[in-house]
This record gives structure tokens, C-alpha cells and sequence, in this order.
């Protein structure tokens, strides 16, 4: 196709406008592709070890690729540091925003303030680490005064009743402790995530609730809201696990306190 021009000459329509935005990995310099991973295998530590994890570097793209750390993990395996170059591009313009939050950041003052005008006594929430799970880390950060990230806890909030159950407690006891104390929202933290604990875990979680509260109609319409959090549930939805909602590495105590007014109290009170 050609443009006639006012003069009767013809012209090549112009190009589009490339709106790309192509990056790669930065290791030593802008854009060398360097990248570090880190990886373990099931083969005694050695030169044959580490021959065998240049190749697997070497397979998933790094070329050229290099050990810069290798260390026994016990008799049969070794764990590695790689070092290489990957020639993959990314096309950062294309990649989509992610959804932005969708309730407000509240400070623990107007937390407070939305509790006590809508509820008229203090939220109840009920918190632990199930199964086998003995990493009080995260449970810790959002529950306990001194919080996480500068942030205080929900301890620190004079409208909310925390339950901290701690580590290592079984479905069984948290529901029954979840009823005694007639909670509005159970927190659940979840660390360990070998052969995907953490997702049977919160699945059995997820099934024992809705068992013991089968005409609930809803989270905080007779049963309590269920939120698990931790550093890999990213593969997987609310929805997939049973659960009203799910928060992920870098979460603060503000963002669940303020989750939770969100969820629980009528709309009117939580803007």
C-alpha cells in the first residue's frame, strides 16, 4: 500500500513505532546477561558432580557457564552455585501490570477507629503454623508487637484479640481453639513447602472449616475468614486451596489488618 502525497508523488506508509522495551539479565555490566542459581543434586560432591551441573546449566540455556560454589550436603548430595550467561531477551512492555490492591492501606489507628464503629467489640483472630511447620517467622511478623518492616503487629492494635497458637499445631486444635474463641479470622503461616506441605496442609485446613461450619454462607457469615500466607503460594489461587485469601513473601501486618476490615465489616465502615 502507498500514500499519494498533495504533489501526486507516492510515499511507503511509516513503520509502526516499536513499543518494546527488551531487556536481559544484569550481572557485571548493562545487559551482559549474567545470571546466579543455585541448585542441589543427588551425587556425592566432586569433579564429576560438578561436570554434571555444568551440564545442567548448560541445558537450561547458560553458556558460558561456570561452578563458583560447590559444598557436600551430606554423603550423596551436593549443592551448587552456577554462574552464566543467559541469551533469552524479555520484553518488559508487554508484561501486564499486576491487579493493584484492592482495599485501602490503613494505619493501626483507622483500623481501630473502622472496628469499633461496626462491630462494637474487639476482632477476634486466631493464628499458627499447622502441620509439621515449626517456623513461627512469618505467623510472628504479622501477629506479634514488634511486627515486621517497621511495622507493629496485631497485638499492637487495641481493637483486635490475637490468638498466637505458635508452631506446630494440628487442623483439629485449630479449629477447636478457633470455636472456643469464637474468631472472626484464622491466620495461617505456612514455611515449609518440601513435596508442597504447604498446600495439603492448607487443603485439609481449608475442608476441616467448611466441615465444622457447613451452613456458614460465607467468610464472617458464619464461619471465620481463612487466610494462609507464605513464601510460595504463588502457583496456586484462593480458590484452589479452599481458602478467602492468600499473602505472600514481604506481607506486612498493616496490609492483613487492613484485609480484614476489608473483608469483615461493612462496607460503609471500611472506607
Amino acid at each position: 500500500m502507498t500514500i499519494e502525497s498533495p504533489a501526486g508523488s507516492t510515499q511507503a506508509p511509516a513503520e509502526p513505532a516499536d513499543t518494546r522495551q527488551v531487556i536481559r539479565p544484569y550481572g557485571d555490566t548493562t545487559g551482559d546477561g549474567m545470571i546466579q542459581m543455585s541448585f542441589t543434586l543427588p551425587v556425592p560432591a566432586g569433579k564429576r558432580a560438578e561436570a554434571a551441573a555444568l551440564q545442567l546449566a548448560g541445558k537450561m540455556g547458560l553458556d558460558p557457564a561456570s561452578v563458583v560454589h560447590a559444598k557436600p550436603m551430606g554423603p550423596d548430595f551436593t549443592f551448587f552455585i552456577v554462574y552464566g550467561r543467559a541469551g533469552h531477551l524479555i520484553d518488559y512492555a508487554s508484561i501486564p501490570a499486576p491487579p493493584e490492591r484492592e482495599f485501602p492501606l490503613l494505619s493501626a489507628k483507622e483500623t481501630d477507629l473502622a472496628i469499633r464503629a461496626s462491630l462494637n467489640r474487639r476482632l477476634v483472630v486466631v493464628g499458627a503454623c499447622i502441620g509439621t511447620d515449626a517456623h513461627t517467622v512469618g505467623i510472628d511478623a504479622i501477629l506479634n508487637v514488634k511486627g515486621f518492616a517497621g511495622e507493629k503487629g496485631l497485638e499492637y492494635y487495641r481493637e483486635v484479640e490475637v490468638v498466637n497458637m505458635g508452631a506446630q499445631v494440628t487442623v483439629a486444635e485449630l479449629v477447636e481453639r478457633a470455636k472456643a474463641a469464637d474468631a472472626d479470622a484464622v491466620l495461617v503461616s505456612q514455611v515449609v513447602t518440601q513435596r508442597n506441605a504447604h498446600l495439603h496442609n492448607t487443603k485439609q485446613m481449608a475442608a476441616a472449616f467448611h466441615a465444622e461450619y457447613p451452613t456458614a454462607v460465607a467468610a464472617g457469615m458464619g464461619r471465620p475468614l481463612l487466610v494462609v500466607g507464605g513464601p510460595r503460594f504463588d502457583t496456586v489461587s484462593a480458590e484452589d486451596l479452599g481458602v478467602d485469601r492468600i499473602f505472600g513473601r514481604g506481607t506486612t501486618p498493616a496490609e492483613v489488618a487492613s484485609y480484614l476490615v476489608h473483608a469483615l465489616l461493612p462496607r460503609e465502615e471500611n472506607r
